[in-house]
């Protein structure tokens, strides 16, 4: 996994962005609380971020944290996957 800068994409530098390949970005989120609604939203503001610099890209977002059932199906309808860190 290939660290990239979020300042790239207009994204906060706290932010953690990692790419394998060309056309596939990781959000990575690292933390205990359930990732929510509100969560959820600004993870689709970031993605659209992303996909406004380069539209082709997968993004999938890398948690150690459990996610809402609502966040999850809201999060897949918008073409954002998420798998466990």
């Amino acid at each position: 996994m290939k660290h990239i800068d979020p300042k790239r994409y207009n994204l906060s530098s706290r932010t953690i962005l990692r790419q394998i390949g060309k056309n596939n970005v990781f959000i990575i989120i690292d933390r205990k609380s359930r990732i929510i609604m509100k969560d959820g939203q600004r993870i689709m503001e970031q993605a659209q971020a992303i996909r406004r610099i380069n539209s082709n890209m997968i993004i999938t977002v890398l948690t150690s944290a459990p996610v809402c059932r609502k966040t999850r199906s809201f999060l897949l309808e918008k073409n954002i996957y998420i798998k466990e860190l």
